[in-house]
This record gives C-alpha cells, structure tokens and sequence, in this order.
C-alpha cells in the first residue's frame, strides 16, 4: 500500500459505519451537505485527491473527466448502474472506475414483488381511501376489487441476477414466467422456474399480463420497451420498471394508460431531470399508476454492503491490484486500447 492513505471524495452521505470505516482507513473528504454536487464543486473537492466515489446523481460525463486532476486514478462507484459515467471517456482518459454489483439482487427482488401485489390489489388506494375519507362506511361485496396474480403470465426483460430473483418469488406466487434476456439460461435455472425463454421480445409482450424490466441500460436497451412495444402489450396488462428510467417510452406509457388500454404501471424509477411529468403525477393520483422514489435498493443492509464493496475497490486499486468490480466500457476506444 501506499505510504501514505489514499486521498478521496465521497460525493454523498453514506451511513455512519461506512462514513467511519473510510475515515480510518484514507483520507476522506465528504459532500457534509448531502446535495448534488456540480461539476465545478466536484473538481474542486478533487483537488489532490486519489479517488473519486461517485453516486449515480453525478454526471461523470467526457467533459468533467476532461478537467479531472491528475492524481485522481479512480471512479469508485457506490452503486451497481454507471450510466451517469462516460466509460469510453473514463477508459481512454486511463482512469480506472468500478461499481458495487451483486448487493442490491435481494432488496431489488423484494421491492419488484412488493409492487407487483400492490399494483393488481390496489393497496394504496385502499390505504388512501381510508385516510381520505376518515368515516369509512365498512366492508362491501363490490368495493376495491382487484385482480389476483395467480394464473397470470409474468414476462421478465432481463433474466440476470435480479430477474431471477423476481422469477424465484413469482414463480411462489403462482405466477408462470417467461423471459426475454440476452442469453437463454441453463436447464437448472429454467426449469425449477417452469420458465419459458423468447428469443423475440416482441412476440413474449403479446402473451404476457404483467411486464417487469431487470435489464442494465446499455445501448442496446436504451428504449427496450418503445411505442410500439407497449402498444403489442394485451389490453389490461401492467408495466412495472425497477431498473432505469430510459428503458421505457414514458411518454407512451402514459398514454395507454390514459387510454385505457394498459391496466396501469408501477415505477420506483422515471424521467424527474425537471421534474415528475405532471400526466404520471395526476394517473398516480387518480390511482392507475404507483410511484416510489427510487427506494428498491434502499435497505440499511444493501447500503452497507455497497459500502464495502467501495472500500474493498479502493484499497485493491491502490495496493496496485485489479479491483473485484472493475468496469469497461461497452466499446473501447481503439487509441485507448493501444495505450
């Protein structure tokens, strides 16, 4: 290791055991403000410092990592997305960055079924109309009837660690599986699952009643769930996205909602650059749509772990090893990769 500790900036609070594992083990500046931190604040906070450990409200983009001093050699992500990192930037500019993978499957698992039986059960309206209304008039044969999830097809984008957790307690559920991912899973994955693989996407969202997206976001699936694949969804169907914001067309989305023709959707996570768009905020009202802020991953114990990963990251790098979570970009830049 180095002689002296490394010098980083923690862009955001983390929780207090990891803020004090990290002051005991480097020399650590962090946000104390808890605010997203601009471009300029971020350089300057990196002035002399080693590493930088992002969080996925920074925008790592070419620019910044243009601009980034010399001494800093890596981007310790405190998260499992990076797309708020230009990797190809990062890469060629010779900087190292990582992330905190395989942590969050089982809160991010949780958090997907939890939505799943709230959105067909309706259970917040149900908690809503009792706030609401104070004097409620009691138990009835027709009020707040839903839809039960036994007997219904679950169509999984992305069948990776996450959505096989998702399969895993759906499957419990009485659910049937079917997945679209890019590579078909072995035997002894699908079969406890009764999980049928589509090698077409589009044909998968014809037959299922309930779709759930579990895919990183790449090029590839920038959009995955477009327009038109919305529109090839059954009437009646429910979207639920857990993942990131640009894998669907929320705009289209909440116009079949609107229409009636999609049952509805439930998204802890969607488009908020200048605010929640006011059509999603009056469906979520009106009870067609639920909205959670980006809690999936948001366990005490997730965060800790996310935490060590980070801190097992940036002291592998800096004893001069390869980091466990090491990240490249999706296309590497050939001049990077002749250096």
């Amino acid at each position: 290791m180095t002689a002296s500790k490394p010098k980083i900036l923690v862009t955001r609070r983390l929780p207090d055991t990891i803020e004090a594992r990290m002051a005991t083990l480097f020399e650590t500046d962090i946000n104390e403000t808890d605010q997203t931190l601009n471009a300029d604040d971020i350089l300057s906070g990196l002035a002399g410092k080693d590493v930088l450990v992002s969080t996925i409200t920074d925008r790592i983009d070419a620019a910044l990592i243009g601009r980034l001093p010399p001494s800093v050699r890596l981007i310790a992500q405190f998260g499992n997305g990076v797309d708020n990192i230009d990797l190809e930037s990062a890469w060629a500019a010779g900087l190292t960055v990582t992330n905190t993978p395989s942590v969050l499957t089982e809160d991010t698992a949780d958090m997907a079924m939890a939505l799943m039986l709230a959105l067909p059960r309706r259970l917040v309206e149900g908690t809503q109309m009792l706030l609401r209304d104070r004097a409620w008039a009691g138990w009835s044969p027709t009020s707040m009837l839903g839809h039960r999830l036994r007997g219904k097809a679950l169509g999984i984008v992305g069948m990776g660690r996450i959505g096989t957790a998702v399969a895993q307690r759906a499957r419990a559920f009485g659910l049937s599986i079917h997945y679209f991912s890019r590579n078909r899973r072995p035997p002894g994955v699908e079969e406890p699952l009764g999980a049928a693989y589509w090698p077409d996407l589009d044909a998968m969202l014809e037959v299922v009643d309930i779709v759930s997206l579990h895919t990183p976001l790449t090029r590839e699936t920038s959009n995955i769930l477009s327009a038109d694949r919305l529109a090839r969804l059954k009437r009646g169907a429910y979207v639920l996205n857990v993942s990131r914001p640009e894998l669907l067309d929320e705009a289209a989305l909440i116009t079949e909602i609107e229409a009636g023709r999609l049952a509805g959707a439930a998204l802890d996570v969607f488009d908020n650059r200048t605010g929640i768009n006011p059509r999603l905020l009056a469906l979520a009202e009106a009870n067609r749509v639920i909205l959670t802020a980006h809690m999936a991953s948001a366990t005490l114990e997730a965060r800790i772990e996310m935490g060590e990963a980070v801190i097992v990251n940036i002291r592998t790098f800096m004893d001069g090893h390869q980091p466990p979570h090491r990240l490249l970009p999706e296309r590497p830049s050939p001049r990077a990769l002749r250096g």
